[in-house]
């Protein structure tokens, strides 16, 4: 597997730093495509590609999800959230990336009449964004009212019917906060041969904290062998700055040997 963290969740906002701490550790940078909309003055996806070869560091992206629901009834925000992630796919097609990370959608009320048009309009909306130009990976999301893509057998189901370029990416931290080490578990189970990408962090069960791993109540090390021959790609999603980073990277290579 191919380790890397989100610079902005470590709250580094200078790239440099970021490449920097990504060369010293052998690590990749999963860029989210959500702050590029917000300060164009960043780098763009061509500099971008250009400073990660320079310094030897891959990418993941995490495609928009700030004001975005792919699952919307509203006709116009449907539209308009489809064609933030075609752009957010050209952002991580042109910077290299080797997945995009994609949530799934909301729903104002849990109505099954409305869970299930929501559902259609998901499943379009996964149609409309092929042909991918990089794999991606739907991601389970936190537990919430709204998250109407809440177990394992339908996130499964959903990716499935929607292609071969589509995976699935488990954040361990939502997992457990939805169910604990059993959640993660099922949701291994139901991804196994499509699972593209991680995102790690740590929290206590309750709330999505992005702890630095040793910080919550996560034990990573139990998920060893269900992981080992894993060949896609980790982001370390934690707070803490680079120290935060250091000592997640540390604690998830003596976790999983990698």
């Amino acid at each position: 597997m191919k380790l890397g963290f989100s610079p902005f969740t470590a709250g580094i906002t200078d790239y440099r730093e970021a490449f920097d701490l990504a060369a010293e550790l052998g690590l990749a940078l999963e860029l989210e495509y959500d702050v590029h909309e917000m300060f164009p003055q960043l780098p763009t996806a061509r500099e971008l590609a250009q400073m990660g070869r320079a310094a030897g560091v891959g990418f993941t992206v995490h495609l928009p999800f700030v004001d975005l629901n792919l699952a919307s009834l509203v006709p116009a925000v449907w539209r308009q959230s489809v064609e933030r992630v075609q752009q957010g796919l050209e952002f991580a097609s042109t910077v290299g990336a080797r997945v995009g990370v994609l949530h799934t959608g909301m729903v104002p009320v849990r109505h099954p009449f409305v869970v299930e048009a929501a559902l259609e309009r998901l499943r379009a909306a996964l149609e409309a964004l092929t042909p991918l130009p990089v794999p991606v990976a739907v991601e389970n999301l936190v537990p919430s009212y709204h998250v109407f893509i809440d177990a394992p057998e339908t996130l499964a189901d959903l990716v499935r019917a929607a292609g071969d370029r589509y995976g699935f990416c488990l954040d361990l931290g939502h997992a457990f906060i939805q169910g604990g080490i059993e959640q993660i578990a099922a949701y291994l189970q139901a991804m196994e041969g499509r699972l593209l990408h991680l995102h790690v962090h740590d929290n206590h069960g309750v709330s999505d904290d992005h702890l630095a791993l040793g910080l919550g109540r996560i034990p990573f090390h139990q998920f060893r062998e269900e992981l080992r021959g894993f060949e896609g790609t980790v982001a370390l999603e934690v707070q803490g700055g680079a120290e935060g980073v250091r000592a997640s990277v540390r604690r998830l290579r003596e976790a999983w040997d990698i």
